[in-house]
C-alpha cells in the first residue's frame, strides 16, 4: 500500500486501541461513540483486515490490532514530545534582529530592563545591518529603518528619525562657529558620501557635491562615525535619540542648529500570524512604551508617531 489510511482514522484507532473502549474515545477526542465506530470501520475496509472483535457492548484488539497499536501509539507519543518541544523552546526564546547601531547604542542598554520583567524569556539580539528574513533565520521580531512596506511582516510605526551633524565640543571651539548649512559643507565631514548628508543638505537648501568639500573619512556604521566625531575627528550627521546619552553629557554637540526628518523611519516588524503571541506581544508592547517615554523627556529630540 503506498499511501497511509487517513490520519483521522489512525488518530481514532490509535485512541480506541490504547483504551481498548470506544466510548473512552469518544471522551478524548471530542466526538461521538458513533462517530469512533464509524472511523474505525472505515480504517478496517481500507485495511481489509479486523482490527477489533466485538463481544456486546465490549471491544477486544484482535491479532493484527494489537500488532499495529503500539507502533501507532509510539508515532503520536513521538509527535506530541515533538510538538510540545518545539513549542516550549519557541515560546522561551525571543529572537530580535535591528541594526549594529541600534543594536549598540539603544537596545543593548536597555534590553535588560525588559528581561527583568519577563525573566522567564532568554532574549537572543542578532545585529546585523542586512535586512534578514526573519522566518528562515528564526527571528521573531525585527527594529527596522525604512517606510514601513515589508511584504508578508507587520509593521508598526516606533519613530521618525531626526538627522543632526554633531561634533565634539572641543572641535566646534576650534573650527566654529559654523554660521550655516553652507558654511558646514566647506568643513571636514565624517562619511561625506552618507546618503544622510545628502538628505540633511537638501532639506537645508543647500546642493550637496563631496567634490566641492575638503576629502573625509569613510566609516561604515553610524558607531563608527559617532566615536569619531566624540574623539575630535570632524562632524558626524547622526541620529539624534541614538546619542542622546552622550550629547547631555557633553561629548557631542550640534554643528548647526536644524530639525531636518530621515526619510526613513524606525519600526518593530513580525509576521502578522505571531503578533499576538505572548512573547512579541511582550516585547511589542515594551518598546513602544520605551519611545513614548523617550518623547516625553525630549520632544525635540525626535519625531513620535500621533
Amino acid at each position: 500500500m503506498s499511501a497511509l489510511p487517513p490520519l483521522s482514522a489512525i488518530r481514532v484507532f490509535e485512541a480506541a486501541a490504547r483504551l481498548e473502549n470506544f466510548t473512552a474515545a469518544a471522551q478524548e477526542l471530542g466526538m461521538t461513540q458513533a462517530a469512533v465506530s464509524y472511523q474505525v470501520k472505515l480504517l478496517e475496509e481500507r485495511l481489509g483486515i479486523s482490527l477489533f472483535q466485538r463481544a456486546g457492548r465490549r471491544v477486544l484488539l484482535t491479532d493484527k490490532g494489537r500488532e499495529i497499536a503500539p507502533v501507532l501509539t509510539r508515532a503520536f507519543d513521538q509527535m506530541r514530545e515533538g510538538f510540545a518541544a518545539l513549542t516550549q523552546d519557541h515560546s522561551s526564546v525571543l529572537t530580535i534582529s535591528c541594526t549594529n547601531s541600534f543594536a549598540h547604542l539603544w537596545l543593548a542598554p536597555r534590553v535588560g530592563a525588559f528581561q527583568m520583567r519577563h525573566p522567564q524569556l532568554a532574549v537572543r539580539i542578532q545585529a546585523d545591518d542586512a535586512v534578514v528574513d526573519l522566518a528562515r533565520n528564526g527571528v521573531d521580531l525585527a527594529i527596522r529603518g525604512g517606510r514601513g512596506e515589508w511584504p508578508g511582516l507587520e509593521a508598526r510605526l516606533l519613530t521618525h528619525n531626526r538627522l543632526v551633524p554633531m561634533c565634539s565640543p572641543g572641535w566646534l571651539a576650534r573650527n566654529g562657529p559654523i554660521v550655516d548649512a553652507k558654511a558646514l559643507h566647506a568643513m571636514p565631514r565624517l562619511s561625506p558620501d552618507d546618503m544622510w548628508w545628502h538628505e540633511w543638505f537638501a532639506a537645508m537648501g543647500v546642493e550637496d557635491d563631496p567634490a566641492f568639500g575638503p576629502p573625509g573619512i569613510a566609516l561604515d556604521s553610524q558607531v563608527m562615525e559617532g566615536r569619531a566625531a566624540i574623539a575630535g575627528q570632524g562632524v558626524a550627521i547622526l541620529n539624534h535619540f541614538l546619542w542622546k546619552a552622550e550629547v547631555e553629557a557633553g561629548l557631542l554637540v550640534e554643528a548647526v542648529p536644524s530639525y531636518v526628518r530621515e526619510l526613513a523611519s524606525y519600526w518593530i516588524v513580525y509576521p502578522a500570524h505571531t503578533r499576538n503571541t505572548p512573547k512579541v506581544k511582550a516585547f511589542r508592547d515594551w518598546i513602544c512604551a520605551e519611545f513614548a517615554d523617550t518623547v516625553a523627556a525630549d520632544p525635540d529630540g525626535i519625531y513620535f508617531p500621533r
